[in-house]
């Protein structure tokens, strides 16, 4: 007998063929999935250690009918709708839930299919499809498991702590803090995000506001709003930074780019910016202004074991 995480355990009487009790398997024991298997019940949601007998089978998640257990699923048909932007759930997915866009955007960093997440998690290929593609209250033992499969916390795939900023976690115990070079900068700043531009407001106040960005031909663009903050940079020096931060490995890089800001005006650029932006402005609202900044300047740093 072998099962995956998530994989149903059916206990059946062998001279009815009743089903006497069934749950899911949320803790495996032995890597090849074989026996024994912590299990969530579905009369009790309480977890027991289980050393299946004759009497039991696994039904794989696959096979899952709605209603079953903790949510259901469908079938993995074939496909991994791997096309997916920073922000957007995989091409052709109807309703995905909010644990389900995470694990598919850290799996899509990581440059990971589903079938090696996977198996790093040791969750059937099916089960991850339907979490990624479908709204899902995975158990926490298959969130510990994605989590360590792709670098992050189950915490963090809950999405707990959203409204905290990042970088609290405990400082390396041996960190090294080393220059980046134009190349990894630019390499890094490259394509599009969020990121930060610092400006001074019309009322000589400084200010520090994140805007989605994109890099067209070396020039940071991004859409604002006339009378708008962001929009003050428009002829003026600026700086703008971009940064990430590995909560669960304490390490993290930044990058600076200062130069000259200005508004772009020429039809055809403003419609060709529009129509090549990988996402519309998060805020939402008529933002039509496009600023461009060309860097004179531009520098990084990153923090990461000594050792690297």
């Amino acid at each position: 007998m072998r099962a995956h995480l998530g994989d149903q355990l059916v206990i059946e009487s062998q001279k009815t063929g009743a089903t006497r009790r069934d749950g899911e398997i949320v803790g495996l024991h032995h890597k090849d999935g074989t026996p024994p298997y912590d299990v969530r019940w579905s009369d009790t949601d309480e977890v027991t250690l289980v050393f299946p007998g004759p009497d039991a089978h696994i039904k794989p998640v696959e096979h899952r009918q709605p209603g079953t257990t903790r949510g259901s699923f469908r079938p993995d048909m074939g496909g991994e709708a791997e096309a997916m932007s920073a922000v957007a759930a995989p091409t052709g997915t109807p309703n995905p839930g909010d644990i389900g866009r995470r694990v598919a955007v850290e799996r899509l960093r990581h440059g990971l299919s589903r079938e090696e997440t996977a198996r790093l998690a040791r969750i059937s290929p099916g089960y991850l499809a339907y979490l990624e593609e479908q709204p899902a209250d995975p158990t926490m033992a298959t969130l510990l498991s994605l989590a360590a499969a792709l670098g992050t916390t189950a915490t963090a795939l809950r999405g707990a702590g959203v409204d905290l900023p990042p970088g609290q976690g405990h400082a390396l115990l041996h960190p090294q803090l080393r220059d980046l070079g134009p190349e990894e900068c630019h390499r890094l700043l490259s394509t599009h995000g969020v990121g930060r531009i610092a400006v001074s407001t019309p009322d000589g106040r400084p200010a520090v506001v994140p805007v989605n960005y994109e890099v067209v031909d070396d020039a940071i663009v991004f859409r604002t709003a006339p009378g708008s903050v962001p929009a003050a940079a428009a002829g003026a020096e600026v700086a703008f930074e971009v940064d990430h931060v590995d909560e669960a490995m304490s390490q993290g890089w930044s990058v600076l780019a200062t130069g000259p800001a200005n508004v772009v005006t020429e039809p055809d650029t403003v419609r060709g910016l529009a129509q090549g932006a990988h996402t519309e402005p998060w805020p939402g609202g008529a933002r039509e202004m496009w600023v461009s900044i060309r860097p004179t300047r531009l520098t990084g740093r990153r923090i990461t074991p000594a050792d690297q």
